[in-house]
């Protein structure tokens, strides 16, 4: 299967509309006060989900991408990255200003007391960096160390699943496969991964070295 620039333009759309259409689906039901017993944890619940799954759709592009030879696929990281960005944002927004009512000392007391919260921020804190340097004009600026940063992705892939699983109170099996599934799609990066090729090469050639140094231990003693 191929895919064109036509095709691309095609799947950013339908990408665009599923990012958008949960957004939509909420003010919907917020404004038909629909929301649940409790709104307010609703909205929070709801945003933290749409970062968490945007996430997880951002770590299976590439995967798919290599399994299927659609390399035009890859160009949609970018996209999808930033919908990571916006849902995380507005969780962010809506647990400050929804809970806490923009009370700054109130919100250092939940860090203190709820270590999940800190977790959550710090991989806000990543997802924001990689947002504002996602643009083109910065890559070009950043060299190498762009894709330097952009790796931060997959401490950001550990910490939002773990955020999730501290955060609920009970129930804890739909973080667990959130867990899992974040687990398999970092473990099958590790084979491409710079740092495990380099290892390997290194092995291999310590391999050889030692070998060949048998060889000529052997042809000296015979």
């Amino acid at each position: 299967m191929k895919l064109n620039s036509r095709s691309l333009i095609w799947i950013k759309l339908v990408f665009h509309m599923v990012g958008l259409a949960p957004i939509l689906y909420l003010g919907a039901l917020v404004l038909s006060d629909n929301a649940g017993g409790d709104p307010v944890q609703y909205i929070i619940h709801y945003t933290g989900m749409g970062a968490l799954n945007a996430l997880l759709a951002t770590l299976l592009i590439s995967p798919v991408a290599r399994k299927f030879r659609l390399s035009v696929l890859m160009q949609t990281r970018r996209l999808v990255g930033l919908y990571v960005f916006a849902y995380a944002s507005l969780h962010i927004l809506s647990f400050f200003s929804l809970d806490l009512l923009f009370a700054w000392q109130l919100l250092f007391e939940e860090v203190v007391k709820r270590p999940y919260i800190l977790v959550g921020f710090l991989a806000y804190v990543l997802v924001t960096a990689l947002a504002i340097t996602s643009f083109k004009v910065l890559m070009r600026k950043m060299g190498k160390g762009w894709q330097k940063l952009h790796n931060w992705i997959y401490l950001v892939a550990v910490l939002v699943p773990i955020h999730f699983y501290w955060s609920v109170k009970s129930e804890i099996i739909e973080p667990s496969i959130y867990l899992l599934v974040f687990a398999v799609l970092l473990a099958i990066r590790v084979p491409n991964a710079a740092w495990f090729k380099k290892r390997k090469r290194s092995r291999t050639q310590s391999a050889r070295g030692t070998k060949t140094q048998h060889l000529k231990s052997a042809k000296q003693v015979s």
